[in-house]
C-alpha cells in the first residue's frame, strides 16, 4: 500500500517526540531532520518537503509548542494539519451540471490505466449517483482499446460509444448522443504516449475545443514518482486540467506524487485507485489520507465500505445470535463473506487505529485459510453445519475427502469455531456487566 514506509516512519518520529516532556530547540530540529529524510525518500519533490518543514516550525513557534507541558500532541495535530494543506485541504468534488449533460475528459500517459479508471468511474457515477453514463472510446490508436473498454461497460452495464473515425469526430457525436438520448454524463477515455509529444497536445487541444470537457481529469501513475509531477505540469500547461486521479495507490507505491502535486501545480486530487476491481476507486478526502499517512486509521472510509456493502438486516442478525451465545459453522461462514465484501484484511486493519499491521505473506496465507474454511463449511451437511457437536471422527474423515483437505484441516475449523464461540461468550457476559472488551475482531477465523 502507497505511504507504508512512510506511515512506519513518521509513527516512529512522533513516539519519540511524544515521549519527550519538554520540547527544545534541539530534539525539535532532529524530528524536522528525520521527517526531511522521510519525506525525500518517499520520493515528495524537494520544493515541497523544504516548505513543509519551514511551516511545521513556523506554525510549533507561534503555538508556543516549547512552553508546553505535553509538547509532542501539540506538533503531532501541527504535522496533521500541515499534512492536510499539502493534500489539498478539503474535499474536491466534479461538478456536475442539472441542465445539461455533464463531460469528462481523461488524460495521461500511455500505461497509466486511463481505460480502466474510466470503467471505474462510469461505474460509480451509475451505482452511487444514479446517473446515466455513456463511456465514448476515443482511444483509437492502442491495440484493444476499443474492445477493453466495451467489455468493461458490458460489465457494469454502461453503454459504450464507439466508430471508425478519428478521436475528435467520436468524441464530437458522442457529446451529440448524450445531448439527444438525455444522458447524465459522458465521460470520453483519450490515447496516452510513451511520453508528451505536440501531436497528442494537438489532439486533446482539438478535442477540448470541440466538446468543451465539464472536468478533464489527468490520471497520475502513484508508482512515478517525482515524475508525475512534470507529467502534470506539461498537461496543466496545455490543457488547464480541473483535476487529478491518483491511480495504484494500492501498490508499492512511496506516496511522494500524492504528496507533491496539489501543491507544485495547484492541480486537486479529486479521486484514488485503490486497487485492480472496477469498485476500488475512493473520492479522495485529504483529511483522511492524512490520517492514513500517520498511522491513525480511516474510520470514516471503514464505515463507508460497511454501508455500501453489508446487509444490516443480516449483520443485525448474526449479531444477536452470536451475542445469544448461538454461534454456529453457518454464522462464521456468514461473518468471513460479509468480511470479504470489504476488501482485503490488510487494508481494513490499516483503517482502524491501533490495529496491528500484517506482511503480505500473512495476509495470502489469511486469505488462503478464508478460501479453505469455506470449502470445508460447505462439505458439511446443514445439520453439521448448525450443531458443530456433532463432527466426530468419521464425519470429519468424510468432509476431509469431500473437500479435499485433510483431517487436521477439518479441526482447525472446528478450533477456530470452537474460540469464537468462547470469544463470544466472554462478550455477551461483558456486556450484561457493562464492561465491553477493548478491541478485538470478533470471530474473524484469521491469524
Amino acid at each position: 500500500m502507497a505511504f507504508e514506509s512512510l506511515t512506519e516512519r513518521f509513527q516512529n518520529i512522533l513516539k519519540k517526540i511524544k515521549g519527550q516532556s519538554r520540547l527544545t530547540e534541539a530534539n525539535m530540529d532532529e524530528m524536522l531532520k528525520e521527517i526531511r529524510v522521510a519525506l525525500l525518500e518517499a520520493d515528495v519533490n524537494f520544493k515541497v518537503v523544504k516548505e513543509f518543514l519551514a511551516q511545521i516550525k513556523e506554525k510549533a513557534v507561534g503555538q508556543e509548542v516549547f512552553a508546553k507541558l505535553n509538547p509532542g500532541q501539540t506538533l503531532v495535530k501541527i504535522v496533521h494539519d500541515e499534512l492536510v494543506v499539502l493534500l489539498g485541504s478539503e474535499q474536491s468534488e466534479i461538478k456536475y451540471n442539472t441542465n445539461k449533460p455533464t463531460v469528462l475528459m481523461l488524460v495521461g500517459l500511455q500505461g497509466s490505466g486511463k481505460t480502466t479508471t474510466a470503467g471505474k468511474l462510469a461505474k460509480y457515477m451509475k451505482e452511487k449517483l444514479h446517473k446515466k453514463v455513456l463511456l465514448a472510446a476515443c482511444d483509437v490508436y492502442r491495440p484493444a482499446a476499443i474492445d477493453q473498454l466495451q467489455t468493461i461497460g458490458h460489465q457494469i452495464g454502461v453503454d459504450v460509444f464507439t466508430q471508425s473515425t478519428t478521436p475528435v469526430v467520436i468524441a464530437s457525436k458522442a457529446r451529440d448522443k448524450v445531448y439527444n438520448e438525455h444522458y447524465d454524463v459522458l465521460i470520453l477515455d483519450t490515447a496516452g504516449r510513451l511520453h508528451i509529444d505536440e501531436t497528442l497536445m494537438g489532439e486533446l487541444n482539438a478535442m477540448t475545443d470541440s466538446v468543451k470537457p465539464d472536468e478533464t481529469l489527468l490520471l497520475v501513475d502513484a508508482m512515478s514518482g517525482q515524475d508525475a509531477v512534470n507529467v502534470a505540469n506539461a498537461f496543466n500547461e496545455k490543457l488547464k486540467l480541473t483535476g487529478a486521479i491518483m491511480s495504484k495507490l494500492d501498490g508499492d507505491a512511496r506516496g511522494g506524487a500524492a504528496l507533491s502535486i496539489r501543491h507544485l501545480t495547484g492541480v486537486p486530487i479529486k479521486w484514488a485507485g485503490v486497487g485492480e476491481k472496477l469498485s476500488d476507486l475512493e473520492p479522495f478526502y485529504p483529511e483522511r489520507m492524512a490520517d492514513r499517512i500517520l498511522g491513525m486509521g480511516d474510520v470514516l472510509t471503514l464505515i463507508e465500505k460497511a454501508q455500501e456493502n453489508l446487509d444490516e438486516k443480516e449483520v443485525k442478525k448474526t449479531a444477536q445470535k452470536m451475542m445469544g451465545g448461538k454461534f454456529d459453522l453457518n454464522d462464521m461462514l456468514a461473518q468471513m463473506k460479509q468480511v470479504q465484501k470489504l476488501g482485503s484484511l490488510g487494508g481494513l486493519l490499516k483503517m482502524i487505529p491501533g490495529m496491528p499491521k500484517i506482511t503480505p505473506e500473512q495476509q495470502a496465507q489469511a486469505e488462503k485459510e478464508m478460501k479453505s474454511f469455506e470449502v470445508i463449511i460447505n462439505s458439511m451437511t446443514p445439520e453439521e453445519r448448525a450443531n458443530p457437536d456433532l463432527l466426530k471422527n468419521s464425519r470429519k474423515v468424510r468432509i476431509a475427502k469431500g473437500s479435499g483437505k485433510t483431517q487436521a484441516d477439518v479441526n482447525k475449523v472446528i478450533k477456530k469455531w470452537e474460540q469464537s464461540k468462547d470469544m463470544m461468550k466472554q462478550m455477551a457476559a461483558m456486556q450484561k456487566s457493562g464492561k465491553m472488551p477493548g478491541g478485538g475482531m470478533g470471530g474473524f477465523p484469521f491469524r
